[in-house]
């Protein structure tokens, strides 16, 4: 039986993750969807469509989707509702887990990893990242979870940008891109997106089609000097919120950034393994999400690998194209990471 794609959808406090879902929900487009509300307090998608004085409540809708709210282990609520479908109690296509507006997304995108019968049932398709264009600035300076959850992001979807000019819209654009320099940005339009954007966008899963978007290698050349020194906590908090957050600038010191390496050189696979795992050892609760398409010694097809914090693998992608140009892209986000560190590393790596 085929995988049930899952999606992780995300973002901070008001940033229009209920909206977007309750469109999903109400829509006629003929698709099962199961949405779960992962959820710790009593914020519900809707009062009128989720029953809130149950653990486990499950709600047809009239579209064929079907909601379920969960407070307490996603893993349960997984293996209950494919347990569920198997024994022909509930229909579904896919899932959609949404995390409370404070959520760390990365223990939701572990869950696919760590657990066997979650891996049995199920397949993480992506994380998507609502963002709202009129706070976000201010809500990433101010909270390390909104960094966390743009850095997580394999998509973002930037809604209420009718709050906003031309000139904040770039900018806040451009500081996404910096933190997150793999995930395409859409905008949402009070909740209206294709759903071609939202589903089986396969930007979490290892396939032969991944490469990495060649546009964020002018981010980092542009903006590298950002990432180069470590910040810290402290100083996160010194550069003021009280000023104007028009940012026409674009510059911020953001606990959670991105970089890249590259070389036209190929890895020697042994010390390449070697090498990760050390570094995964060290700075694997601060490495958010980390991917590449490698070029290995002897190797006739490219190497994927990718990776959320200390969960680390890797596949066989495409064979090299004849007359392609070879070379390994590394993409890696994370908080406060010594780049020197890993590109000196990566260096000592390479054949």
């Amino acid at each position: 039986m085929a995988l049930i794609p899952s999606t992780i959808l995300t973002g901070f406090l008001g940033a229009g993750k209920t909206t977007l879902l309750n469109r999903i929900l109400q829509e006629d487009h003929g698709l099962k969807i199961a949405v779960i509300e992962n959820e710790f307090g009593q914020e519900n998608i809707d009062n009128e469509i989720l029953v809130q004085d149950s653990s486990e409540q499950i709600v047809e809708m009239n579209n064929g989707c079907i909601c379920c709210t969960v407070r307490g282990d996603l893993i349960v609520a997984l293996s209950n509702l494919a347990q569920k479908r198997e024994a022909g109690e509930l229909q579904f296509d896919r899932i959609i887990i949404e995390t409370t507006g404070l959520a760390n997304p990365g223990p939701v995108a572990q869950t696919f990893f760590m657990d066997e019968e979650v891996g049995v049932h199920y397949m993480l398709d992506a994380v998507l990242t609502v963002v709202d264009a009129r706070h976000a600035m201010t809500q990433l300076d101010e909270y390390e979870e909104a960094q966390r959850q743009v850095g997580f992001a394999d998509k973002l979807l930037i809604s209420k940008t009718d709050l906003v000019d031309a000139a904040q819209l770039d900018a806040l654009k451009a500081r996404l891109r910096r933190i997150n320099p793999r995930a395409p940005i859409s905008q949402v339009d009070f909740g209206r997106a294709p759903l071609a954007e939202v589903l089986d966008i396969r930007g979490f899963n290892l396939n032969d089609k991944l490469d990495i978007d060649p546009d964020f290698l002018k981010a980092e050349e542009a903006h590298g000097h950002d990432h180069d020194h470590v910040h810290t906590d402290a100083c996160r908090h010194e550069h003021g919120h009280d000023h104007d957050h028009n940012h026409h600038h674009g510059r911020h010191s953001d606990d959670i950034a991105a970089f890249v390496f590259r070389s036209a050189r190929p890895f020697d696979p042994a010390k390449l393994d070697e090498f990760l795992a050390s570094l995964v050892n060290v700075f694997g609760p601060r490495m958010l999400r980390y991917k590449g398409v490698l070029l290995m010694q002897g190797a006739e097809r490219k190497v994927v690998f990718q990776g959320v914090h200390q969960m680390m693998g890797s596949d066989l992608g495409a064979k090299w194209g004849e007359n392609e140009e070879r070379g390994s892209k590394m993409v890696f986000i994370g908080k406060n990471l010594p780049k020197d560190v890993f590109v000196s590393g990566l260096e000592q790596c390479l054949v």
